[in-house]
């Protein structure tokens, strides 16, 4: 983009009406005037601001300020209200200290939903930080929220902008994801409305499930054709579901639901009980759905390199302990402290990122919730299951075939594919498979995980 240069400044804690910027709140395009503090990105180079739109559009106008009168601008900057913290500065990276930005990556578009959210809030900053994709990969930042968000979303974006992460080239917000997911490279799908006092299972795939079909339709027009998801909303395996079936622009091994939380509580127990640190905890794989039906693979896990049940030799503590502590691990969570694990949620999508940025360690593995088609173990396919993957850093993956299925893993497996089997019966009419009966009903064994609704 073209930058013109910045005239003489005021003391910093002054307006100058001299130099504007592009900023955006929920939608609207404005244009404000900006401190010296606030609009110099790089010395010496600010960009020229879109023509201002009244109707609701995105900060990615592509209408031109050149020839617009200064008068202009400042008049219909009079009239809007100034969002503050809200920044989409663009300027020329070939500008940057060579030393700084010379090997720099193409920058990256990440789409994320509940960006106003606890969650959020945590992994933003990791992801502009350059803790997930890399010290080399510059980042832009699109974030989704609601008509209740607006003003949370500036607050994000304001955190964001005073953290001076050099990596994070722009900040945008919106409601619409036509918008929001334009050209996405990665949509982090992270909110989803919460199940209220009463509601059956059934309601709430369907209520989430209207959610993931417009965010699916919009991710099918307007991302980027190798666009990685992944869904964090729960019910996540379905919820991804809904929206790969409503995606098939998409690739459909392109789409993951979170299940990196379940893997990583499972490492640390079985480091807890083997007395030693969790690092040396490798091939842990969580089989099936982000529910209580989950099964934490303890047979084929590894302690030191060993065999963990040739280390933890209580096959009882194994199967009557272990698995359902992991199972139940976000409920316990919560009564201990009173609110859902946000921050080790974002730790873990964090995690799942980057087992799919960075080649993954020879002989490991790790889990992610994927579409079965073709897997390897016999498993319905056309449902998001969680399986062991391994991936080469280029966002790919492969499913790891040839791990050992004994009889209870087999039964185990067996009832969280026909949970989700169900589930996905329940919401065939909206990912156009009608026909399906649905046989969650009003008393229905719940196994939805408390705590991360």
């Amino acid at each position: 983009s073209s930058c013109v240069p910045i005239p003489a400044h005021p003391p910093l804690h002054t307006m100058s009406a001299s130099v504007t910027s592009t900023a955006v709140f929920v939608g609207r395009v404005a244009t404000v005037a900006t401190s010296r503090a606030a609009s110099t990105r790089r010395a010496g180079c600010v960009a020229a601001a879109p023509a201002i739109s009244t109707t609701r559009a995105f900060l990615g106008s592509k209408k031109s300020a050149k020839g617009r009168s200064r008068s202009s601008a400042l008049a219909v900057s009079a009239s809007e209200p100034a969002p503050l913290g809200v920044f989409k500065l663009e300027y020329d990276i070939s500008q940057d200290d060579d030393a700084k930005s010379a090997d720099w990556k193409k920058p990256l578009v990440i789409a994320v939903s509940g960006a106003a959210g606890q969650i959020s809030n945590h992994l933003l900053f990791k992801i502009a930080g350059g803790e997930v994709y890399g010290q080399d990969q510059p980042i832009i930042l699109r974030l989704l929220g609601s008509e209740r968000s607006k003003e949370a979303l500036e607050g994000v974006a304001m955190e964001l902008e005073d953290s001076l992460f050099p990596l994070l080239r722009e900040v945008d917000i919106g409601i619409d994801p036509m918008l929001v997911f334009a050209k996405a490279d990665w949509a982090l799908l992270i909110g989803a409305k919460p199940r209220g006092p009463g509601m059956e299972r059934s309601d709430l795939l369907e209520m989430n499930g209207q959610i993931f079909v417009g965010q699916g339709k919009a991710l099918n027009e307007v991302a980027s054709p190798e666009c990685k998801v992944c869904v964090v909303g729960n019910p996540c395996n379905t919820n991804a579901l809904i929206a790969m079936e409503n995606a098939p622009n998409l690739r459909r091994q392109n789409f993951h639901a979170l299940t990196r939380l379940d893997e990583n509580r499972a490492k640390c127990q079985l480091a807890l009980k083997a007395g030693v640190f969790y690092e040396t905890v490798t091939n842990v794989t969580i089989w099936g759905n982000h529910s209580t039906t989950q099964v934490p693979d303890f047979v084929n896990s590894k302690i030191g390199g060993e065999r963990a049940t040739d280390v933890i030799e209580d096959l009882r503590w194994l199967e009557e302990d272990f698995t359902p502590a992991i199972q139940t691990r976000g409920g316990l969570l919560i009564k201990k402290w009173g609110r859902s694990s946000a921050a080790s949620t974002a730790v873990s999508i964090a995690d799942a990122i980057k087992a799919l940025v960075t080649p993954t360690r020879e002989g490991d593995w790790f889990s992610s919730g994927v579409c079965t088609d073709g897997n390897p173990y016999g498993i319905a396919e056309g449902i998001i299951f969680s399986m062991p993957c391994r991936s080469t850093g280029d966002g790919g993956y492969e499913v790891v075939a040839g791990l050992e299925i004994n009889d209870w893993l087999r039964q185990r497996i067996k009832t969280s594919e026909d949970e989700l089997t169900k589930e996905a019966d329940c919401v065939s009419h909206l990912t156009g498979k009608m026909g399906k009966a649905c046989e969650i009903t009003p008393g229905s064994p719940d196994t939805m995980l408390p705590g991360e609704m």
